[in-house]
């Protein structure tokens, strides 16, 4: 007999995605992140205003936002469609990650740390090669942003090359999750394209 409804697990995977670990890491220390730095509560920001220390843990805290419901949750569910429901999951999570209902829907991050922690539940060898790949690009050329979009574009090369087939639902949301990681970072493609992104360091401006 299940122990949870399919519904209530989606509930549950948003409001996991939904704690605001950045948010939540500046105010500790008297501050609100969405006022400095990028304004971004991405772990991102919380490295370049709060140091790397505190923004590592926030950067792990949101892969588990993705990771757990989906490696945990679907073993409390009975369903026909456990590939499809584990990807549901997921979404909900990132959806949370980037919507999150604790700050009222608004102010969230781009979904990247939990999109990663949801591919690492599901394909873990495949995000591993993206994740390789995401370092390379930020040692190389210091920009988290442009690390984040040929990690994104990666991912779904690195489902095939592990041997997830492009009819698995997997490599489709691998696909979708693309767009969607190209959309939230439309602002920082217009300024890598006018030559304005900032190179990652650390920010001054709080002590």
């Amino acid at each position: 007999m299940p122990v949870l409804a399919p519904m209530l697990a989606l509930v549950l995977a948003y409001l996991c995605g939904s704690i605001p670990f950045a948010y939540l890491a500046g105010k500790s220390r008297g501050i609100d992140l969405r006022q400095h730095g990028s304004g971004n509560l991405g772990a991102t920001n919380v490295v370049r205003v709060m140091g790397p220390w505190i923004g590592g843990a926030v950067f792990a805290a949101d892969i588990l936002k993705g990771f757990l419901p989906v490696f945990f949750l679907p073993r409390l569910i009975e369903t026909a469609h456990p590939a499809w429901l584990a990807l549901g999951l997921g979404v909900a999570a990132i959806a949370g990650h980037v919507r999150p209902i604790f700050l009222l829907g608004k102010g969230g991050g781009k979904g990247v740390a939990t999109a990663t922690g949801v591919f690492l539940g599901l394909a873990w060898l495949a995000t591993l090669i993206t994740f390789a790949v995401w370092v390379i690009i930020f040692l190389i050329w210091r920009y988290v942003s442009l690390a984040s979009l040929i990690g994104a574009a990666v991912l779904p090369f690195a489902l095939l090359l592990t041997g997830i087939a492009p009819d698995n639902p997997i490599f489709l949301t691998a696909v979708a999750v693309a767009l969607f990681v190209f959309y939230t970072h439309r602002a920082n493609i217009h300024r890598l394209r006018r030559g304005e992104e900032h190179h990652f360091r650390r920010s001054k401006s709080v002590a």
